[in-house]
């Protein structure tokens, strides 16, 4: 069970991984000793998975950003969706009980590498029934 402590670290994580414990600890009004211990006790319990970062796509060449749904036959699902992820422009993949049976965040240089991306590459891969991207125009959070 997590207390509100917990909760701050794991605010504090969220926002920046590289956030200092002796800042977390100054935050919370305890040693950083017992920082490390609360963040190792949420790692071992799978409560922290990894730290990673974020990167702007558009600094790195990719101008478009989509949520791409992408529907199969339902005995293809995992094999599509194994698949999806072995390709370097699908940056996450998803298994989904909305509109689409997956979704994935694709990024693309321009309109024309989508466009390759989705009728070349998702599209033809056996057992795909439908693909519907999304462009994001604009990160909010």
């Amino acid at each position: 069970m997590l207390d509100e402590r917990d909760k701050i670290i794991i605010d504090m994580l969220t926002r920046d991984a590289r956030t200092p414990f002796t800042e977390i600890a100054k935050v919370l009004g305890i040693s950083e000793t017992a920082v490390r211990k609360r963040v190792k006790a949420l790692e071992e319990a799978g409560v922290i998975r990894q730290y990673t970062i974020m990167v702007d796509p558009s600094k790195l060449g990719y101008n478009l950003v989509s949520l791409t749904g992408v529907d199969t036959l339902p005995e293809k699902i995992f094999e599509v969706a194994n698949k999806l992820k072995e390709f370097e422009f699908v940056r996450n993949v998803y298994l989904t009980s909305g509109d689409h049976m997956i979704m994935a965040e694709i990024w693309a240089k321009d309109g024309e590498d989508l466009s390759d991306i989705i009728s070349n590459k998702i599209g033809k891969l056996d057992g795909v029934t439908k693909v519907c991207p999304a462009i994001i125009l604009e990160k909010l959070k």
